[in-house]
């Protein structure tokens, strides 16, 4: 598979103008997949705004989007605030390289402040296949429990895709957390994060592809850049065999089971 991460700086743009800039980033590369971050869509840190740019699943940016996987024969993961009914969500889809949408993942943990007080919790974790390889989509804060980049490896996901807004004072978890989140879990993992600037907020930049080993075939610099990298999807088998963590830790689980059970029986 052939995967890229547009960072976008798409600060001060509207929704038509972000997807313009995704579609001359794909006109230059042949890609499979190609992630974009956190919020792509609206942008993240917009305030209220959030409000008024929220649609649903299958609402016209969505419609735009399907159509330039259409074109471009390219996998398009992008974030959005997703309206369903009352409630707006932190939300990412995939279009597939012919236009249907593959899959909806609604963020499941919000930091408190802005995203807690706007946006509903998702409850679900969906591991869906494209073209072939097994993939699961997690949005930032999601990726920084390992729980959850644990449970979608898992439910069997080879690639966990990860759009993201990070700011420029949490480097530690582009640098340090993703590559150990995909390294722990013997997976490939992508994390798009945003360039530039947007209403004073300043994004790192500094996304990332980190193979099943945790070392990173690409990263980003802080301005807008499109990074790629071929992911060979048979290393996961071969990390997983040779530091077989997911194992380890179902045996751990039984034997804390076992301990509990114990306990439980002695009182």
């Amino acid at each position: 598979m052939r995967a890229g991460i547009f960072q976008c700086a798409g600060g001060g743009l509207t929704p038509v103008q972000r997807l313009d800039k995704l579609a001359a980033a794909l006109g230059s590369a042949r890609l499979d997949l190609i992630v974009c971050p956190e919020l792509f869509m609206s942008g993240y840190n917009v305030g209220e705004s959030i409000n008024t740019y929220a649609e649903a699943v299958d609402g016209p940016f969505a419609g735009r989007v399907a159509d330039l996987a259409r074109a471009s024969g390219a996998a398009i993961v992008y974030g959005y605030p997703e309206k369903a009914g009352d409630t707006i969500y932190n939300s990412a889809a995939c279009f597939g390289p012919t236009g249907e949408l593959i899959a909806n993942h609604r963020k499941l943990v919000l930091p408190p402040g802005f995203e807690a007080q706007h946006f509903g919790h998702g409850n679900d974790l969906n591991v869906f296949e494209l073209g072939g390889v097994r993939c699961a989509i997690l949005v930032c804060y999601d990726a920084e429990h390992p729980e959850t980049v644990r449970a979608a490896a898992e439910a069997g996901a080879q690639v966990v895709i990860v759009p993201t807004a990070l700011v420029d004072a949490w480097d530690v978890v582009a640098f340090h957390m993703m590559p150990s989140r995909a390294f722990e879990n013997g997976i490939w993992l992508l994390y798009a994060n945003h360039g530039g600037t947007e209403e004073g907020a300043r994004y790192l930049g500094a996304s990332c592809i980190v193979g099943p080993d945790g070392n990173v075939a690409a990263r980003a610099g802080e301005a807008e850049e499109l990074i790629c990298a071929d992911l060979d999807i048979d290393r996961v088998a071969a990390a997983q065999a040779r530091m077989p963590y997911l194992t380890g830790l179902a045996k751990l689980r039984g034997l804390i089971d076992h301990k509990n059970q114990d306990s439980k029986r002695r009182k």
